[in-house]
């Protein structure tokens, strides 16, 4: 069997490598393979960028993220999430204007190191006592829901002929909390910068869809507020979207919609880890054995996590919890803005309707079937 060496570099991508070309003559089992193995490049990120290098990448990708909370002043701009307005600020100066080479090793450690951080502190908005309040029924919906529509949008993305890390992607995006989830699922999936942006893309504008089509159906499908929450909550991409959606049919409607979807967003955890578990699971069986400079284990997870464990036993004062959620937003918005500024949208372009049509098709899945799952449980 042939044995491979994954080398991870700074930015967290490993590439894998064949050992067995670099074998002399000695054979796999003497001292040539040990020899050959030793003439391989170091493991340790010996190029990182000084510190310095990283300033010019990271100070542009802040610069559009407090833009992108800027325009959100604007009348009608409120309704989105910063994360969406900065990742399109961030392609829309990458196309026109160009990214500075010099940026590009800040923007890369935006789109790896400042996300993650992002990610682990986002368990702080989070708490066990959060899921409990959704209650046994609307915990089922939750569940039902989200992995059906991971394993459903996977399928449909083979039927369709979509990439399947793009699919991946798209199934993340979907049926748990839109942008957040696309790029922490692919710390696993490693998928290109232009995937990772069609997912995003996919996932805003259903959620947009849904978020200005869905008060217009409480009354017309006989929902209380509590069951029109449930369902917004379970249902609807981003969180921005969720509240937009939710309270205006009232405040009951609202809460219920903003604790169904942040139960929703802890499933990201035991989502991600899931992948990594049958990712390494599939390099096994291929008989593709691993060598890695650390464990193929998405840390950041367990970090999460545990601030998840923090925040049900601490109770944060309103003011540090509200800078908190404002300091974590703009993370999310940092990287997602030198996501943009990696975008180039002619590469997404020719990804074709294909990824699209399964972004539509997902949502009418999660859409119909909570709905039903809230008229049999909720």
């Amino acid at each position: 069997m042939e044995r491979e060496e994954r080398r991870e570099g700074w930015g967290g991508r490993g590439e894998h490598v064949p050992l067995r070309k670099a074998m002399p003559a000695g054979g796999e089992g003497g001292r040539g393979s040990v020899a050959a193995a030793q003439a391989l490049p170091p493991l340790s990120p010996a190029a990182s960028p000084s510190p310095f290098a990283l300033v010019p990448g990271v100070l542009l990708a802040g610069m559009i993220a407090a833009l992108a909370f800027m325009l959100r002043a604007l009348p009608g701009v409120s309704n989105f999430s910063p994360m969406i307005i900065a990742i399109l600020l961030g392609i829309a100066f990458h196309n026109v204007i160009g990214t500075p080479r010099r940026a590009k090793p800040g923007i890369t450690f935006s789109l790896r190191r400042i996300l993650r951080l992002a990610i682990v502190l986002l368990g702080l908005q989070l708490s066990f006592q959060q899921v409990i309040a959704v209650g046994i029924n609307g915990l089922a919906v939750i569940v039902l829901t989200l992995v059906a529509t991971f394993v459903f949008t996977k399928w449909a993305g083979r039927w369709l002929g979509v990439d399947a890390k793009l699919s991946e992607l798209i199934a993340a995006g979907t049926s748990i909390c839109g942008a957040s989830a696309v790029v922490a699922t692919n710390a696993v999936t490693q998928g290109h910068d232009e995937e990772v942006t069609y997912a995003v893309a996919c996932v805003t504008v259903f959620g947009s869809v849904s978020m200005f089509l869905y008060p217009l159906l409480p009354a017309l499908l006989h929902l209380s507020p509590a069951a029109y929450g449930l369902w917004a909550g379970a249902s609807i991409h981003e969180i921005a979207q969720v509240v937009a959606a939710a309270f205006q049919d009232g405040q009951t409607a609202g809460q219920i919609a903003t604790i169904a979807k942040l139960s929703r967003v802890m499933m990201l955890a035991p989502l991600v880890l899931t992948l990594s578990f049958l990712a390494n699971r599939k390099l096994r069986r291929q008989g593709r054995y691993v060598v890695h400079k650390r464990p193929p284990l998405p840390y950041f997870v367990l970090g999460f996590i545990a601030f998840v464990a923090l925040s049900s036993v601490l109770t944060l004062p309103p003011v540090p919890k509200y800078w908190v959620v404002q300091g974590t937003t703009f993370l999310l918005s940092l990287a997602l803005a030198a996501m943009g500024l990696e975008t180039d949208i002619r590469k997404v372009l020719a990804k074709g309707a294909r990824p699209i049509a399964l972004g539509a098709v997902s949502w009418l899945f999660i859409s119909g079937l909570s709905l039903g799952l809230v008229f049999l449980l909720g």
